[in-house]
């Protein structure tokens, strides 16, 4: 009965206070920047972006709740307090993506699950500060203001402003700050920005700190190591690639999509997308022969042919071998990969150009999305090359369901086949005859076959057709790897490779996602 039902007008706000809301806004910014960054790193080094990013947002917003509820036992010297944490906050989850990216690279492969603890403790403990902080700063502004602002008006006010800080870093870590400074420098960055804070309040609230010269010192020491950390996060970000990749990298971005990094060793180039392996010049022309040419021959003369996925034109380059070839549709989700296989003169000569044929349309888009598109209602093709990544997510996972390949089913014409990369029919195992069930499930034919491709070991595709597929008679000349000869023995499968009975994988229960991780995660190389 006795609160205020109005705040201040905005004219008679203090300086004060403006700050401490601006330092509110900052808390909530640099808050959700290491949460997202942790996301971003587990998915890039573990897989798995959905898991990832589900079980670091729900440690982290639990530790938040537990840093709230811990936050009602600091009772006394409250600005202090906020000062420790703040500079707590700056420093732990300035250095956290630089340290995980560094413990990442130190650790055995064997060793994931220590890296895992690593990455858990320190969202815990990060999570918890920052549970801490606006409880602190809501308590420090009612000490300050108690008589001008009831405490109705001050959750709100403070809330806005956390909440306005959350979406403003929401919107910029992936359109801005991810791409443009990467994940080492903007969580340097935003520690920093902790840090700022707590000079600041340390300059506000001078009066009321009774170390103040220690709470100067510290603050320096930690601005000043966040500080030399930003110089040499090129030199840190470059050491650890190096060594996490084996070889010199020659390319690295992150995308809006994943994270892009080319190689460059005395063996050749190899891609990496979210640093998993993709090609290695020395035997990819055993993958990408494989995977176009028992499609291509076997029909004969096909005149429009369909990729999709494989921007690095890899795929595209076996196809211009045919003279029947019109017309090549390429659709690609990220603009980088095409862009880059478009330009960069070592892998533009290793896809001899595909990318620039005029032969060839480049979409860049989402497959699944596009292939709906009723612009494309009725547009049929003679092959489709379907060269996604493994189905290691469930946004991956998408693409080998049955909604998908029904899509496929109504775009391929009567005589037409479609091939998919289907992972390994040797270490995963079920989850290649997984793919066959769901192909087989839409009413296509399904003929597996298989090649040995030394970066990977055996790896398995599949053709999907309307009609049972037939051996070509023909292939084109100066192929490296295929002969007419030796095609047979891709589709002979050996008892360790044999069926294996498996449920189709449908898009509202992605079986292939969950039984796709569980073989792969025994592997250990």
């Amino acid at each position: 009965m006795g609160e205020r039902d109005a705040s201040p007008p905005v004219g008679a706000v203090s300086l004060t206070e403006l700050t401490l809301l601006a330092s509110v806004f900052l808390i909530a910014a640099c808050g959700l920047v290491y949460e997202l960054a942790a996301g971003a790193l587990a998915s890039y080094l573990l897989g798995d972006s959905v898991l990832q990013f589900s079980t670091v947002i729900g440690t982290y917003l639990f530790a938040m709740g537990l840093g709230s509820w811990l936050s009602r036992f600091i009772e006394r010297q409250l600005v202090a307090a906020f000062l420790r944490i703040e500079l707590l906050v700056g420093l732990v989850g300035g250095l956290m993506p630089a340290g995980l990216f560094v413990a990442h690279n130190l650790l055995p492969g064997s060793a994931q699950a220590g890296f895992k603890v690593l990455l858990y403790g320190l969202v815990l403990w990060v999570g918890a500060l920052v549970g801490l902080e606006i409880p602190l700063v809501m308590r420090i502004l009612k000490k300050q203001f108690s008589q001008r602002y009831a405490l109705k008006d001050l959750v709100s006010q403070v809330l806005t402003f956390d909440y306005l800080g959350a979406l403003v870093v929401a919107l910029a870590f992936p359109l801005l700050l991810v791409p443009h400074l990467g994940l080492i420098r903007t969580g340097l960055l935003f520690g920093v920005l902790n840090a700022a804070v707590a000079l600041w309040a340390l300059w506000l609230f001078r009066a009321e700190l009774r170390r103040l010269r220690a709470y100067a010192i510290a603050c320096g020491a930690v601005m000043l190591v966040l500080l030399a950390a930003m110089v040499g996060a090129e030199r840190l970000t470059t050491w650890s690639e190096d060594r996490f990749y084996g070889d010199r990298v020659i390319y690295k971005a992150t995308s809006d999509y994943q994270r892009i990094v080319v190689t460059g060793g005395q063996a050749g180039l190899r891609l990496f997308l979210n640093g998993n392996l993709q090609f290695h010049e020395r035997d990819e022309y055993r993958y990408h022969e494989a995977l176009v040419h028992p499609a291509m021959a076997a029909h004969g003369a096909p005149k429009r042919v369909l990729v999709l996925g494989g921007g690095d034109g890899l795929a595209v380059r076996e196809i211009l071998k045919y003279p029947s070839v019109e017309h090549i549709t390429l659709v690609e989700l990220d603009p980088h990969m095409t862009q880059l296989f478009a330009e960069q003169p070592r892998l533009r000569a290793l896809n001899q150009d595909a990318l620039h044929s005029p032969k060839l349309h480049i979409v860049n888009a989402d497959a699944f999305s596009w292939l709906e598109d009723p612009a494309q209602q009725g547009a049929t093709w003679d092959v489709m090359v379907i060269d996604f990544p493994d189905p290691s997510s469930f946004a991956i996972g998408k693409l080998y369901s049955t909604s998908f390949y029904q899509v496929v089913d109504q775009h391929l014409s009567a005589s037409g086949y479609a091939v998919i990369q289907t992972t390994s029919p040797l270490i995963a195992r079920q989850s290649f005859w997984t793919v066959a069930s769901t192909l087989e499930a839409v009413g296509l034919h399904a003929t597996p076959y298989h090649a040995h491709v030394p970066s990977f070991g055996e790896w398995g595709y599949i053709l999907a057709s309307h009609r049972p597929w037939h051996p070509p008679s023909a292939l084109p000349p100066k192929l490296r790897f295929l002969t007419l000869q030796g095609l047979p023995t891709l589709f002979d499968f050996p008892p360790d490779m044999a069926r294996l009975e498996m449920p189709p994988n449908r898009l509202s229960d992605q079986s292939l996602v969950r039984v796709f991780e569980e073989e792969w995660g025994r592997v250990h190389f």
